[in-house]
């Protein structure tokens, strides 16, 4: 049996919640800026969410929401020009209020790093995001933690495509055989399955929670701590109040049984 060897998380929703109050928020403030009248709230962002990424998501809001709309220019430059400066909101945003990791994140990075296990993220969120959670909620050196960080356009399609899982794995020199991927949305889990990853945990959040997470090892709630144990709502028994390298590597071995 392959041994376990990397941990690529995903980001938004994973990592933290950073979908409600970080980036529609974002959005929001970049929309008042450029004078637009456009709101997304909690329930719209949760559709908006069916699409990865968000430039994509600010297209699908267009043709769905606000079909009527048009721009004297190139569409495509506009849309890229209103989320660089929703990128910036964000930025912002998890400088102050900053937003905390979900449960058991921090734990686990630091046990998987004293255990030498290899780090590496697969997110469709753009790079300048991902260093500013991770600088603002975890630690000044987060980004040093991982090996690999694949974000945003590094590849042209984007999740549910497995092409940004695949790209990790390529900079890790590792099959997928020896990695076990993290996730918290149907579009991941697609994403991580089509790449040929098998050891997949996903950790549900409230825009996640219906999800149709079949192909999945285990779904958790979250990762747990020791005064807020996890709960696995989906999967075999092999997680018992916090997700830690030994629940890990027991998930793992069942994957790839």
């Amino acid at each position: 049996m392959a041994e376990l060897k990397a941990l690529i998380f995903d980001v938004d929703g994973t990592l933290a919640d950073t979908e409600r109050d970080g980036h529609r928020v974002a959005f929001n403030r970049a929309f008042a800026d450029s004078g637009l009248d456009w709101d997304w709230s909690v329930e719209v962002y949760g559709d908006l969410l069916s699409v990865t990424g968000g430039k994509e998501r600010i297209k699908y809001y267009l043709k769905k929401y606000r079909p009527d709309f048009s721009v004297a220019g190139d569409l495509d430059a506009y849309v890229a020009e209103l989320h660089a400066a929703k990128t910036e909101h964000y930025k912002a945003l998890m400088v102050d209020p900053g937003l905390p990791l979900r449960p058991g994140v921090e734990r686990l990075l630091r046990e998987a790093r004293d255990a030498g296990m290899r780090l590496a993220i697969a997110t469709t969120t753009t790079p300048a995001n991902v260093t500013a959670l991770l600088k603002n909620s975890l630690a000044e050196d987060a980004e040093d933690w991982f090996e690999v960080i694949a974000a945003g356009d590094i590849v042209p399609a984007k999740k549910p495509a497995p092409d940004i899982y695949i790209w990790a794995m390529e900079q890790m020199k590792l099959p997928p055989e020896n990695c076990l991927a993290f996730e918290d949305s149907d579009n991941g889990v697609k994403s991580v399955l089509g790449s040929g990853i098998r050891s997949l945990l996903v950790t549900v959040n409230d825009y996640t929670r219906n999800h149709d997470f079949s192909g999945a090892t285990v779904v958790v709630d979250h990762l747990g701590e020791a005064d807020r144990p996890c709960r696995v709502v989906q999967g075999p028994d092999l997680v018992h109040g916090e997700v830690d390298i030994e629940s890990l590597r027991a998930i793992h071995d069942h994957a790839c049984a």
